[in-house]
């Protein structure tokens, strides 16, 4: 008996392992110029609403405490014997509000673009921090020394702070949502009526952050009409791969029913590649599951398929980790840049710099520096033609630096471009074969591992996954691994593969 997954509502082996086998295209395909159009106009990126409502609550931090020393600074003095008391009531009192606010549904959307309303809540959240505040000070026998004028100096601009805030967020929320720059993009996969009835329920949403920006459909025209609650269908399901890498899309909704299970999961099977939310439209199917299976827009029910990785917060900070670990690399790996590249300019006449063209970030093309290890007129930018063992295109500083990876060294500025990110699955060049296959016709589902951005280092080479592809399973194993670390991610994880990296670095066996 199949064990249905109340998040999906399929098989758990079934969205496991994608069971449903089919040829999928895998060659570019050419977009209509509709569709070409539509997509350069998501090209922009923008902004999440979960970013907007995080970096809300740090700035409404800030400038509480700030508006309690600032008052603390022109009526009490620093030279107050009680001033630790005053920092500590501060930042406690400063960091309670922001936490009842947010208990309070207050950096939601809907809260942030009506500030009106959720003024009374405020007033009453600010006054009862201070009266705990007061009520300690009265336990502790301390509330005689604080100042009466500094209380309610910091109450009253506090409250004025966070209103006047509240205020000019809601007029800039409503004006990114206007210009497209706050908002979710979603393309509905699947036509007909089912896709029109999810559509109107969408559109009838107080308060959507919701852009429908098309319809994607196998279907010929007369299953699927051409325009669907006024919205148009760009082309189908194989079209819309094209279309998620050329537009900035943050989420798939497929409005099918959950009869149609064996569609779903062909569906599912084609699109698990792309790095965006993949949700399930459950507003008319008659299963009903408990309402913590769902997730909700507005009061649109979904079930979860899959989840874009490292997103939001998650994005921030290892972004930040990048920025910080490859600096430090860069500043501690100096000397050894700067003698290879005179090794290499004393060896051999070209540049000290090859540059390669490899798959990036959602199968993006981005332009990866090394140490070139090649004589220049035997250089291979296509890397058609795998280096092998004594391959004689490599100079004798070639074949040191890439047994020891000092060749990758470069990177660290890709990364600091934010092309690359420290640790993730190495980037293949474009043109990259197997046995004279390329690899995503070796590997089913290959494309799923950019999903994320490419790595410096990464999980797949500290386990031996590294050097020449001279066998199809070498080239599966990758992948295999590369997978995994996406869907294990941690900082930690990045920490453990970058600190192992060095070690696992003086196995050179499969290193040319």
């Amino acid at each position: 008996m199949k064990t249905i997954d109340p998040k999906s509502g399929f098989s758990k082996d079934a969205v496991k392992n994608h069971v449903i086998e089919e040829d999928v295209p895998l060659a570019p395909v050419e977009l209509k110029p509709m569709t070409k159009r539509i997509a350069m106009h998501y090209r922009r990126d923008n902004i999440s609403p979960v970013m907007v409502s995080g970096y809300l609550r740090i700035a409404e931090f800030l400038l509480l405490a700030i508006s309690g020393f600032l008052v603390f600074g022109w009526y009490v003095q620093l030279s107050n014997p009680l001033l630790w008391q005053y920092v500590g009531s501060i930042l406690i009192a400063s960091g309670a509000a922001v936490l009842l606010f947010e208990l309070a549904d207050g950096y939601q959307i809907p809260a942030l673009r009506k500030p009106l309303r959720f003024f009374g809540k405020l007033i009453a959240i600010w006054a009862g921090v201070f009266a705990f505040l007061t009520l300690i000070g009265f336990f502790l026998k301390i509330s005689g020394d604080f100042s009466r004028v500094w209380i309610a100096g910091w109450f009253s601009s506090g409250l004025a702070v966070s209103m006047t805030m509240r205020v000019i967020m809601s007029r800039l929320i409503r004006r990114w949502g206007r210009n497209g720059i706050m908002e979710r993009r979603a393309v509905i996969v699947g036509g007909g009526e089912g896709a029109k009835k999810l559509i109107r329920s969408l559109e009838s949403q107080a308060d959507n952050d919701i852009r429908i920006c098309g319809i994607f459909d196998d279907r010929d025209d007369k299953r699927s009409p051409p325009v669907i609650a006024g919205y148009p269908k760009l082309g189908t399901v194989v079209e819309l791969l094209e279309f998620a890498r050329a537009a900035r899309i943050d989420m798939l909704i497929v409005s099918l029913p959950l009869s149609a299970e064996a569609r779903v999961l062909s569906l599912l099977k084609k699109l698990w590649v792309l790095p965006v939310d993949i949700r399930l439209s459950a507003h008319s199917n008659q299963l009903r599951f408990r309402p913590r299976a769902y997730s909700y827009i507005g009061s649109v029910p979904m079930l979860d398929i899959f989840d874009r990785p490292i997103n939001n917060w998650d994005s921030v900070a290892k972004r930040t980790f990048d920025i910080i670990f490859s600096l430090l690399g860069l500043l501690a790996l100096s000397p050894v840049m700067i003698i290879t590249a005179i090794a290499i300019k004393l060896e051999s006449k070209g540049p000290v710099i090859f540059r390669q063209k490899r798959h990036g970030f959602n199968n993006e093309i981005i332009e990866v520096l090394k140490f070139r290890s090649m004589y220049t007129e035997q250089c291979d930018p296509t890397a058609r033609a795998a280096v092998v063992k004594d391959d004689p295109r490599v100079t004798r500083v070639g074949r040191f630096i890439r047994k020891t990876s000092i060749d990758e060294l470069p990177q660290f500025f890709n990364s600091l471009k934010g092309e690359l990110s420290l640790v993730g699955p190495r980037p293949h060049a474009v043109t990259a074969q197997s046995h004279e296959r390329l690899y995503h016709e070796v590997v089913d589902g290959y494309f799923a591992r950019h999903r994320v951005k490419p790595g410096v280092t990464g999980w797949a080479q500290i386990n031996g996954w590294r050097g020449e592809i001279d066998h199809d399973d070498k080239i599966r194993k990758r992948t295999e691994f590369d997978l995994y670390y996406i869907e294990n991610w941690s900082l930690l994880f990045d920490l453990k593969i970058l600190f192992m990296t060095p070690v696992k670095l003086l196995n050179t066996e499969n290193a040319y």
